[in-house]
């Protein structure tokens, strides 16, 4: 039976070829039995998927298991295959970010199975994500002895290449983070029709990762008793920041961002006020309700008044008339159809170029970790300054608010969370000598008991750093955890870091398998050692005399409780022992995001080499953050605080442009 269907198989495709080679008409006999019909029908669709550029591939059928790292961890998917087909893919497991990496996942399997290829494009914004699934559906395609290299090579045609879509709007709005939604809706409530686009699936960009914003004496932070002084605060950022900004800026965000707690209640977006420290704080809502808060936002004013909102959608230029004004903006839509969207007002909210590693390399000089999203590659500042936008002056900042230990991720696939974590909390603490590449001590390790003193002394000195521990030291924390170091508080790590283990977050919880931990980590190439301080060095890659010579001055400072080279308190100058092997943890700096790349007035209005408004351009969010600070970024809060505030402002007077006209 099988013989006689490759039998009727065979003539039909000879037919089939010859029909295309006369450009002839010829049509099957409806009298032929069912199964030739079939076959004929099944011929049609090969040469539909040939025309398309997908090869047939024949695989051993079956379901494979497959694994591999994703962006928070591993991915185990469980791959179905046919003799000539991917059937199905299922997720068994996966830590990826909430509406964002798992959004990516479900996105990415269903064009792997549409197109019968792993020639996908990685999803806005989750590119490790991506690279994951890829990598194991690539691994379960291997199992099933298929042809990886022909699988990779399927392209299927986008539908709307070649098409061209048309809107217009009062106000577009390029970016769906904080910012891009707070001018949405803000314009749209002055009566703006407006059209956000958002180039990943997601709503609310960096805001769904972020802990809490800065708004100055709201009214909750004025109940709970803390009203800042603002004209001290105003002049107390002017001076800090070498008086190399924007003093009317600073006054607007300062005095302003206390409504946008207010706005932002009454939209359903409730934050919760803490004090921290005197730092007027507000806690964002639970991560897993934040999108959702945002898109009823925008549903309640850009939708209601006659306005889109349209993800999965990148823009590629700013559309500029005959005097250089920009009238819209084109852009592509995930199908391939080419956007063409004209408005009065243009506003950028694209969050900057953070993810970007040879720009920020080349704009700032680091090497380090990007913490934020990984769309965030500048593409909106590059069309920005095609149509022409000021470079300013101060471009290059990034706002550097983390350590992390490069060892986490891997322990945590062999210990548990608290365990995987000893590394990252001994880099926050101020009791441990810290070295740069060279091996040269670089500061007074009490920086890494504030954030971005932290961040910013590291990353002044290289790619990453280095946190010494001696053997006593890891035998003191083995059996009376961080009081055996004498450590003066908790490491201060984002709340986020330890929410998993809370309850053995103690100085006085013993740290088991701290031996076996540390040799994992040496193992896995995250962190070295060595039996003496020469051999460390020479393993960990430094320069054993610049090593020595750090290490012999203080060990000095130790002795003495003098530190004649940083001023390290006498508090934080533990013994490490006398003999025993030597550990370096690898810690890195992560960069929450770019600040800055256009230069912008007070009305958000984009500025051009004249410093002239370029007439319909507009920018809020991080990208018109520049304005706030020297170099970089030094805040608690101020991040996002400024992009709801920004985005708040700026679109009432984009609107007020555009509906003036």
């Amino acid at each position: 039976m099988r013989r006689k269907s490759v039998y009727r198989f065979a003539i039909v495709s000879v037919c089939l070829i010859m029909i295309l080679a006369m450009l002839g008409g010829c049509k099957g006999n409806s009298d032929k039995p069912q199964a030739e019909n079939s076959a004929n029908s099944n011929s049609k669709q090969v040469t539909k998927q040939n025309e398309n550029n997908v090869n047939k591939i024949s695989f051993t059928p079956g379901t494979y298991t497959a694994e591999s790292k994703g962006k928070e961890g591993s991915i185990q998917i469980e791959v179905t295959f046919t003799e000539d087909q991917l059937t199905d893919i299922k997720v068994l497991s996966q830590g990826e970010t909430a509406g964002i990496g798992d959004a990516a996942i479900d996105t990415l399997k269903q064009q792997i199975i549409d197109g019968q290829t792993l020639a996908v494009d990685a999803v806005s914004g989750a590119s490790e994500t991506s690279a994951g699934l890829l990598a194991a559906v690539e691994d379960a395609v291997k199992q099933a002895g298929g042809d990886v290299a022909a699988f990779k090579s399927n392209v299927v045609k986008k539908p709307g290449e070649g098409l061209t879509e048309q809107l217009t709007a009062d106000v577009v709005v390029v970016g769906a983070g904080a910012s891009g939604v707070s001018a949405a809706v803000s314009a749209a409530d002055k009566g703006a029709k407006v059209i956000i686009i958002e180039k990943t699936a997601t709503i609310g960009g960096a805001s769904n990762l972020s802990w809490a914003g800065k708004f100055y004496n709201s009214s909750a932070s004025v109940n709970e008793g803390l009203k800042v002084n603002v004209e001290q605060e105003i002049a107390d950022w002017i001076y800090n920041n070498h008086w190399r900004v924007d003093a009317a800026a600073i006054r607007q965000y300062v005095t302003k961002s206390g409504e946008t707690y207010d706005w932002l209640a009454d939209k359903g977006y409730k934050t919760m006020f803490m004090n921290f420290a005197g730092e007027p704080l507000h806690i964002l809502p639970a991560y897993d309700t934040r999108q959702e808060l945002l898109r009823n936002m925008l549903a309640e004013s850009v939708e209601k008044n006659g306005g889109q909102v349209i993800t999965e959608t990148t823009a590629k230029k700013l559309i500029t008339g005959t005097n250089g004004e920009v009238t819209g903006v084109v852009a592509e839509k995930k199908d391939g159809t080419t956007l063409e969207v004209t408005a009065k007002s243009i506003i950028m909210a694209t969050g900057g170029y953070a993810a970007n590693k040879e720009m920020v390399k080349e704009a700032f000089g680091f090497e380090g970790i990007n913490g934020g999203l990984g769309q965030n590659i500048g593409e909106g500042l590059e069309m920005a300054w095609a149509a022409g936008a000021k470079v300013p002056d101060n471009f290059g900042g990034q706002m550097l608010h983390q350590t992390l230990a490069r060892a986490t991720g891997k322990l945590k696939e062999q210990y548990t969370s608290f365990e995987a974590s000893y590394p990252l909390m001994l880099s926050y603490l101020p009791n441990f000598m810290n070295v740069g590449p060279s091996g040269a001590r670089f500061r007074d390790e009490a920086a890494t008991l504030e954030a971005v003193a932290a961040a910013n002394t590291s990353a002044f000195n290289g790619p990453y750093h280095l946190v010494i521990v001696s053997q006593s030291q890891i035998d003191a924390l083995t059996t009376q955890g961080m009081n055996g170091v004498k450590a003066p508080g908790l490491p201060g790590m984002p709340p986020e870091f330890y929410a998993d283990f809370q309850a053995q977050f103690k100085l006085d919880t013993p740290w088991k398998n701290a031996q076996q931990v540390f040799d994992s980590m040496v193992e896995n190439g995250d962190g070295y050692k060595g039996g003496t301080i020469e051999e460390l060095a020479k393993n960990a890659g430094m320069d054993a005399d610049v090593l020595k010579n750090a290490f012999n001055k203080y060990q000095e400072a130790i002795r003495t409780g003098v530190d004649t080279e940083f001023g390290k308190s006498k508090a934080y100058l533990q013994s490490m022992g006398e003999s025993g092997s030597y550990y370096a943890i690898i810690a890195e700096i992560n960069n929450l995001g770019s600040v800055g790349g256009l230069l912008v007035n007070t009305d958000f209005q984009v500025l051009n080499d004249k410093r002239v408004p370029v007439p319909g351009l507009f920018a809020v969010g991080l990208e018109s953050e520049g304005v706030l600070f020297n170099d970089t970024y030094v805040g608690n809060g101020v991040g996002i605080g400024y992009s709801f505030t920004s985005g708040r402002l700026g679109g009432e007077r984009a609107a007020a442009k555009a509906l003036a006209n």
